[in-house]
């Protein structure tokens, strides 16, 4: 008998295929909420760039505006009209991200059920918070 209370469980190429899949979601997890974490990011820019450019007095005053490496002059009116259209491309991107990432929590909420189903206490499969 055991004193830790740890049982020996043989694993099958099954599980070990599990186990491979909870760590690849794990992962992809991960990255796909860092992106989520940059886009929101970018997402205030945005609006703080939008909300500066509402402030500004002098509607005949040309703003310069980014595209790619270069900057263009534009109406205040029509950068205001950029800035709305990227703040919506980036909302969409960072919706479909967070449904991504809620379908792999589903996905990895499967894998646990099962997981800990055979192995118990004798596998982690909880994230380090580091």
């Amino acid at each position: 008998m055991r004193k830790n209370g740890v049982e020996d469980v043989n694993v099958t190429f099954a599980d070990q295929q599990k186990i491979n899949k909870f760590a690849r979601n794990t992962n992809r997890m991960t990255e796909l909420k860092n992106e989520i974490e940059v886009k929101k990011k970018s997402l205030q820019n945005l609006q703080d760039a939008s909300d500066d450019l509402m402030m500004l007095d002098d509607d005949a005053l040309l703003i310069p505006y980014q595209i790619g490496d270069v900057f263009v002059s534009h109406t205040q009116e029509e950068t205001q009209e950029m800035l709305e259209a990227a703040k919506e491309t980036l909302e969409q991107e960072v919706k479909g991200l967070e449904e991504r990432v809620s379908a792999i929590q589903q996905v990895l909420g499967d894998l646990k059920v099962q997981l800990y189903a055979k192995f118990g206490n004798n596998i982690n499969l909880e994230a380090d918070e580091s």
